[in-house]
Formats: C-alpha cells, structure tokens, sequence
C-alpha cells in the first residue's frame, strides 16, 4: 500500500452560498490523500502502472470549476470522481480550505474534509 499526496493545490473559484461569493470568487485550497497499491508501480518504473496523478490534478481542477453553494459539495463531487476514474483507490480524502471566507471578521480560512 502507499499513499499520493497532493498537497497545496491553489484554485480562484466561484463557490460559496451568498450571491458576492459567486459573482466575486474567492482563493481556495486543497489538499487531497489517496491510499492505493503502489506495488507494482515501485517495482516496474512506468507510469502505465501507477495512479497517474497529473489526471488526478486536472479532474480536480474540473470539478474546482463547476460552481457550488457549499464545500461539501466541491468536496464530495471530487472524492466521487477520484473513485470514478481510478479503480484502485483504497481510501482518499480531500480537504477544501476557502482563504479569507466572508465571515464578518478576520478568519484565516474555513475547511471542510470529506473521506471515504
């Protein structure tokens, strides 16, 4: 078993539940883990036996582009695709931060981790 880790991945998207949130977008980041049998890939050196994760990186940009009311939602829909697309996924989690949330005070960020 291993584990891929996609760390820091910085998106400007148009998710969030109140109308400027859509219209003005915001910075978000993701960090998203994928458990999966590396096996075979450590042993042969191809990329025909690995999870490619430059695909992983642009259905997550995709999905980072379709526009949400709730990050639970961005996240899901992109645990979902992960699934979708590579069957030996064992386990994958995905953390969405929204930088600087229209809260009505200084927050750094709000995140929200969906993993199955």
């Amino acid at each position: 078993m291993g584990q891929i880790d996609l760390e820091g991945l910085e998106f400007y998207a148009y998710h969030g539940h109140y109308p400027v949130e859509k219209v003005v977008g915001n910075k978000f980041i993701l960090n998203v883990s994928i458990q999966t049998d590396c096996a075979k890939a450590g042993q042969s050196d191809q990329l025909e036996d690995a999870l490619n994760y430059q695909e992983a990186y642009e259905l997550i940009k995709d999905e980072m582009a379709i526009k949400s009311d709730l990050l639970e939602h961005v996240a899901t829909r992109i645990v979902d695709r992960l699934y979708a697309s590579f069957t030996s996924i064992q386990h994958a989690s995905v953390k969405v931060s929204k930088m600087n949330p229209p809260m009505g005070g200084q927050i750094e960020k709000v995140s929200v981790t969906i993993s199955r």
